[in-house]
């Protein structure tokens, strides 16, 4: 995950898979300061909301995954991980 290598160029740990949680415990003075994510946390959370309901057959009431995601929602999360992967890529270059 980007986010994480971000974490270790900066000599830190990082454990998890939110997205969001990761970006704002980018450390401020050697790193990013959180103004800089503040955009990206939020659309870091609306990719966190993937993580289990599209890969898990109980994520949703009824149906399965596939059957609750389509173009609109794949468009928005390609974006904003695109986002994501291009402030990380500007911090690690």
């Amino acid at each position: 995950m980007a986010v994480k290598a971000l974490h270790l160029s900066l000599g830190q740990e990082a454990w998890g898979h939110v997205v969001a949680r990761l970006l704002e415990e980018l450390p401020g003075p050697k790193g990013p300061s959180l103004q800089d994510v503040t955009h990206l946390v939020e659309k870091a959370k609306v990719l966190d909301n993937f993580y289990v309901a599209t890969r898990d057959a109980n994520g949703h009431p009824e149906g399965a995954p596939f059957e609750h995601y389509g173009p609109l929602q794949s468009d928005e999360a390609i974006r904003h991980a695109s986002e994501i992967v291009e402030f990380v890529r500007a911090r690690l270059a």
